[in-house]
């Protein structure tokens, strides 16, 4: 799509979603803890937060993001010490075997299912055999009341608000098991997994087989 979808929200982006997005943050450190050796890639970066937290201690950062007004938010907050592309996920300008830990939160789910696999298939071909995935991401698991449900409330409005594409997608996500599914059909092993927000994410640090 040549328009930004997050063209409007990128400055408020944040503001709305940050405070959620800061305890996925927490857990996913948790889960495998950065180091000031480790290179890192975060595919969709959005406004830079995540990747902010690696920056601070010393990682050599990287991000990738179709979204130019999101993509200057994140320039502005990582100044000239992280690598940004504007550009396509499917096909990233990177050498194989190049990052050590590759991110990706609440991207996946708003993709159609073809570049999904695109997506998946290049985060495999430029990770060093011996790093993560570490992919965040709504999950269609039992829920827990009530917490579950109001977060569950929360997620559908915003997913609706976020355009009739984007709400199909997310629809078929879910529908199709999610992170599971992809993980099994990438042929991904399962380092961890945690489920939080009432059931509603799903984190899985992953490693691949080359």
């Amino acid at each position: 799509m040549s328009k930004d979808a997050y063209g409007r929200i990128a400055r408020w982006y944040d503001t709305l979603f940050d405070s959620m997005n800061a305890g996925l943050r927490a857990v996913s450190k948790r889960m495998y803890p950065p180091s000031a050796e480790m290179t890192v890639l975060d595919v969709g970066c959005g406004t830079g937060s995540h990747l902010k937290a690696y920056q601070k201690v010393g990682c050599t950062v990287y991000g990738i993001d179709m979204s130019p007004a999101m993509m200057e938010v994140a320039r502005q907050k990582l100044g000239e010490g992280a690598n940004l592309h504007l550009g396509d996920a499917t096909d990233m300008p990177y050498d194989d075997d190049t990052f050590d830990l590759i991110t990706t939160t609440l991207t996946l789910h708003e993709m159609p299912p073809p570049t999904r696999d695109g997506i998946l298939t290049e985060m495999k071909r430029t990770l060093k055999p011996d790093g993560r995935l570490l992919l965040i991401d709504y999950h269609p698991g039992k829920l827990r009341f009530p917490k579950g449900w109001l977060f569950k409330g929360i997620i559908t409005a915003a997913e609706i608000a976020a355009g009739r594409e984007h709400y199909a997608n997310f629809r078929q996500f879910m529908a199709t098991d999610g992170l599971p599914m992809l993980i099994a059909s990438h042929q991904l092993k399962v380092e961890q997994q945690k489920i939080v927000s009432g059931g509603n994410m799903a984190l899985f640090l992953l490693s691949v087989g080359k």
